[in-house]
């Protein structure tokens, strides 16, 4: 993933930053920004309950399904029946439902798109009244997030906040200055979250 954003910092920066120092945004486009979230979790999200999917094979228009996660963790798709969804990646998943499938149908070109994603988890670290880790269901971005951890305290470096991400087996950092949105300032920086996300207050 090529960086675009020229504020992005290096590691060493952040963990030199946090050796010294001891949350509204809303996004103006939610469809896209959902979208933006599925797109990014195809390949690192485990698919979970009330998560909505396209499949879909190659010239094999009845087998064109859009179908949701199940309480159970389930899916039920036409020639293979019942395949356990829920914990697998939507790529483990087109997997396993090309392999089923090799017995029906010759050379099965099968495609799984995440449409939506019910829930995706988050993780919010450092001087706020309650970090933790967060389960949310729509895409949320920085601000929403120190919000859902009951806020910054006295203590935190509001200037000094970054998101770490996980992107291609690279990990990047993302600053934010909360100072700065919070008074409608570069707002750029209250990105939305994906999943694995961890916003770090110092």
């Amino acid at each position: 993933m090529q960086k675009i954003w020229p504020k992005v910092v290096p590691l060493g920066w952040l963990l030199a930053l946090m050796s010294g120092c001891t949350a509204q945004f809303t996004p103006s486009n939610p469809e896209a920004e959902a979208a933006l979230v599925a797109k990014v979790a195809q390949d690192t999200y485990q698919l979970g309950p009330e998560d909505a999917l396209e499949i879909s094979v190659w010239k094999e228009p009845d087998l064109t399904k859009q179908l949701v996660v199940r309480p159970d963790g389930k899916i039920t798709y036409p020639l293979v029946g019942e395949i356990q969804a829920s914990g697998l990646t939507v790529k483990q998943l087109q997997d396993e439902i090309s392999k089923r499938l090799a017995k029906f149908v010759t050379d099965a070109n099968v495609t799984v798109i995440l449409l939506k994603t019910q829930y995706y988890k988050i993780f919010v670290t450092g001087k706020v009244n309650k970090p933790g880790d967060f389960l949310v269901g729509r895409p949320t971005d920085v601000m929403q997030a120190i919000s859902m951890a009951g806020g910054l305290t006295p203590f935190a470096s509001a200037g000094s906040i970054v998101v770490l991400r996980h992107t291609g087996g690279r990990e990047e950092v993302y600053p934010f200055n909360y100072n700065d949105v919070s008074k409608g300032r570069s707002l750029e920086q209250n990105r939305t979250l994906l999943p694995g996300d961890v916003v770090v207050v110092p």
